[in-house]
């Protein structure tokens, strides 16, 4: 029995760790990690993605998966997979951002309505933006971006050659430029929105009688649909370009690495 155990050492130790450190990035990427994707096939595929990366993980350091260093060694690999799942969530979140944003300022925040997809409540253009946003990622082969990144990070930070938190710091400084493309996007709806109700503010000057809220409020949802409609059509394009940001992020902290 002692000596199966020993054989089986070596092959658990070059499973087990790329088996979380996979399992921690599906769990923090975008669309693979939302609510809508079961438990059990996330960990089928991180499953089946651990056993391919064997050829890159075969020669891992043997750790007793039951001791204190094994716990450590499990936490390293789960914070490097989750740091780098949490980068790509990084352009997800411009676009829900950009969806709570426009909602707000055409009037659509009032009518949250229950969202079966990320199990929790949600606006009318943050779904609708978040449908957009699935399609896109499986048209540019998303999935197939985040298993050659999990690959890469195996060769940049091998199992059992520790983890320097250069990543996590400069995933965390970057978070700033989600609110400023988010704004960016949103831009040509909210000036827009200002200036019908600028406009209306006038005419209610020079009209006090008329009842310009409830007929504002319906002004400014339509034209704010209709500008939706100019901006949706350049969100894949600006959706490729944040994601190609987020690579090139991830490439270079790679080269740091392996530096």
């Amino acid at each position: 029995m002692e000596s199966l155990l020993a054989q089986l050492l070596p092959l658990l130790n070059a499973w087990w760790w790329p088996f979380v450190r996979v399992l921690a990035m599906l769990s923090a990427a975008p669309v693979l990690g939302d609510a809508m994707v079961p438990v059990t096939v996330r960990v089928l595929t991180a499953l089946v993605l651990s056993i391919l990366m064997l050829p890159l993980t075969g020669n891992a350091l043997a750790i007793d998966p039951i001791s204190v260093q094994g716990v450590a060694a499990t936490l390293e690999q789960a914070v490097i997979g989750g740091v780098l799942g949490l980068a790509f969530h990084f352009s997800v979140s411009v676009m829900m951002v950009l969806g709570y944003l426009v909602s707000s300022q055409i009037g659509f925040s009032m009518a949250v309505m229950n969202d079966p997809v990320n199990g929790q409540s949600s606006d009318v253009v943050s779904a609708l933006l978040s449908m957009l946003v699935i399609i896109v990622f499986f048209a540019i082969d998303g999935h197939l971006v985040i298993a050659g990144v999990i690959g890469g990070s195996f060769q940049a930070w091998p199992l059992g050659g520790g983890y320097s938190p250069l990543l996590l710091q400069t995933v965390a400084w970057n978070v700033a430029w989600i609110f400023a493309a988010a704004m960016l996007l949103a831009v040509p709806i909210v000036f827009s929105t200002m200036v019908v109700q600028v406009g209306f503010g006038f005419l209610n000057r020079v009209a006090p009688s008329l009842n310009l809220f409830a007929l504002g409020f319906s002004v400014i949802t339509i034209f704010g649909l209709l500008m939706l409609g100019q901006v949706v059509r350049f969100i894949p394009e600006h959706y490729v370009r944040m994601t190609g940001r987020v690579l090139e992020m991830i490439r270079q902290q790679m080269q740091v690495a392996h530096g």
